[in-house]
């Protein structure tokens, strides 16, 4: 049995859904949002804001500086030994997702939303209705922002995405002098069959997030510390980050299959999707964490203005395909060569401005938000 509910149910509470919650519940909207987890957890991110994300989490009234974040506004990227830094041109913030996220789940909660911790949607049934682990339900309307995570139903087309990496991410306390050298500055460390990404976040960590392909990790033995090793003799920068390092977490969170280069292309559909569940941008654009954001205040719009789903979803796809497919491509050509990543890190060290427009060239919110920086 599935009971009829006449507002919104939004699957999944991270930057997403609690943002699309927050937005409905304070204009008035019936807004109910199941999250899976019972309390705040890590998630795979490099948990880097750009501009736009910035600006919607301004008008939902989140103060990322009050929550602990870091500035940042340099980019240094490494291929082997050579190295390059350029200025990023907006300043950025980078901020954990178990905080983040659970900051927007009481926003939500305050706003008036019906916030349901430990509920998991386990399928969308033709009808409408939603499968959950307690009780179904059929609502008037659906949002899906369940992140990388697929829902039986309503799972996204992988084919011709770059969905056979391998995912990890961990934190690391690091020495004094690493983590004065890293401050400021957002670290993108390119080698042979993946890249890592390096920041500070809040309360002096290093968010450590990085794909690799699957052999790197077999020729690893499937040992964790065994590929961080091999990963350090690739890209010799990174391993005298982490050199005398201390693990903060007590394993690495790790996830498979995402769709990197992935856009909702239909039209049709009785629901909408937003952050992950619409576009994939690969992680070395910084863009992830905007896009979820910047997608939930264009549906919450589109919902206020009564639209249809599809007419969204159209719109959305329209921004973000350009963005995608180039950060895709150049996810293509440098992922796997390292010659190709040398010559990038060379040529940036030649032309640092030419990071600006790498930078521009992969941001898929700018046009939403209508915010050229923020500092």
């Amino acid at each position: 049995m599935s009971a009829d509910w006449p507002g919104t149910l939004i699957l999944g509470g991270g930057l997403a859904g609690s943002a699309a919650a927050i937005l409905l519940a304070r204009a008035g909207h019936r807004v109910r949002l199941w999250e899976k987890a019972l309390h705040p957890h890590h998630k795979i991110c490099g948990e880097f804001l750009s501009w736009e994300g910035q600006a919607v989490l301004a008008r939902l009234g989140v103060d990322a500086d009050a929550l602990g974040a870091e500035r940042i506004d340099r980019l240094r990227v490494t291929a082997g030994v050579r190295l390059a830094e350029a200025p990023l041109g907006f300043i950025a913030r980078s901020l954990s997702r178990r905080v983040l996220d659970a900051a927007l789940l009481a926003h939500a909660h305050a706003a008036g939303a019906l916030v349901e911790r430990g509920v998991t949607a386990r399928a969308l049934l033709p009808d409408g209705v939603v499968d959950g682990s307690h009780g179904a339900l059929r609502p008037a309307r659906l949002m899906l922002a369940t992140g990388k995570h697929e829902v039986r139903g309503a799972r996204r087309d992988g084919h011709g995405t770059i969905n056979d990496q391998l995912g990890f991410k961990t934190y690391f306390r690091l020495r004094p002098a690493e983590r004065e050298l890293l401050s400021g500055h957002v670290e993108l460390h390119l080698f042979e069959g993946g890249y890592a990404g390096l920041q500070m976040v809040e309360r002096e960590a290093a968010n450590l997030c990085f794909l690799v392909s699957p052999a790197r990790w077999q020729a690893a033995g499937g040992d964790f510390a065994a590929l961080l090793a091999a990963m350090g003799r690739d890209a010799p920068h990174l391993a005298r980050r982490l050199e005398g390092a201390l693990p903060l977490l007590d394993r690495p969170i790790a996830i498979s299959g995402v769709p990197y280069g992935f856009v909702h292309q239909a039209a049709g559909g009785g629901f909408w999707r937003l952050g992950d569940q619409a576009a994939v941008i690969p992680s070395f654009t910084g863009d992830g964490m905007s896009l979820a954001l910047v997608s939930a205040q264009m549906a919450a719009k589109s919902v206020l203005a009564g639209e249809r789903p599809g007419d969204f979803q159209a719109r959305l796809a329209a921004m973000a395909r350009g963005p995608v497919r180039r950060a895709a491509f150049a996810q293509r050509m440098l992922g796997l060569v390292p010659a190709r990543q040398q010559a990038l890190v060379r040529a940036l060290g030649l032309a640092p401005w030419a990071a600006r427009l790498g930078v521009r060239a992969t941001r898929v919110g700018a046009r939403a938000t209508r915010v050229g920086r923020a500092d």
